[in-house]
């Protein structure tokens, strides 16, 4: 697992870090259920529970609070996984997008973010994005590549286009399912994979026929 990076400041001390931690883990619990809604950061601190002092210790602004929150809950989802991490590829996705539907805050929150990284003077979270996005595609092209040596996906279509489409993908599915939550997420991803299993020795010939 990657360690989770540090946004804003850590803290000087172990109690400083403890201090930050209990923070966060107290804002991911406010917004499990309903995400930032457009709230300031003093709200924030007043919903859990800390003056809006000890929050600027840490964070300069809301936006680095609400990615630092983000980063941290993803960290901890990790760490609680009792099962080995899953190989990159569909069934990784999958995985992750199951687990956001159980915190619908936290999936507003992610939308929330990433949208506002596209913004002008949101450095934090364009810069944090394009990197977790960048490992991503990085890490599901390793998994496909060495998919499609052992045929067992599709070998007619770049790994890293397969990498990005399979991103975006589950990104746009979770939209579609916050604003409609009959969406079948789950359902919706797994044909993915069936879409990427190799094509048979008819399909092929027809495709060049």
């Amino acid at each position: 697992m990657d360690s989770e990076p540090v946004i804003g400041r850590r803290g000087a001390h172990a109690k400083g870090v403890a201090r930050r931690q209990e923070i966060l883990d107290r804002a991911i619990e406010v917004f499990r259920e309903r995400g930032a809604d457009g709230t300031s950061l003093r709200r924030i601190a007043e919903a859990i529970g800390v003056s809006h002092a000890a929050l600027l210790h840490y964070f300069d602004s809301r936006e680095q609070l609400l990615v630092a929150v983000y980063a941290h809950a993803e960290a901890m989802r990790s760490a609680r996984s009792a099962a080995p991490p899953t190989p990159p590829g569909v069934e990784m996705m999958v995985n992750a997008a199951i687990a956001n539907v159980e915190v619908p805050g936290l999936v507003q929150l992610y939308s929330t973010l990433v949208a506002a990284a596209l913004e002008s003077g949101s450095e934090v979270s364009r810069d944090y994005f394009s990197a977790r996005f960048a490992r991503l595609r990085t890490s599901l092209t390793t998994s496909f590549r060495a998919q499609q040596e052992d045929g067992r996906i599709r070998d007619d279509v770049p790994a890293e286009h397969l990498a990005a489409l399979v991103v975006a993908a589950s990104d746009g599915l979770q939209i579609q399912w916050l604003l409609e939550p009959s969406v079948e997420l789950e359902g919706a991803l797994r044909s993915i994979a069936t879409l990427l299993q190799p094509a048979s020795g008819a399909e092929r010939q027809g495709a060049t026929g």
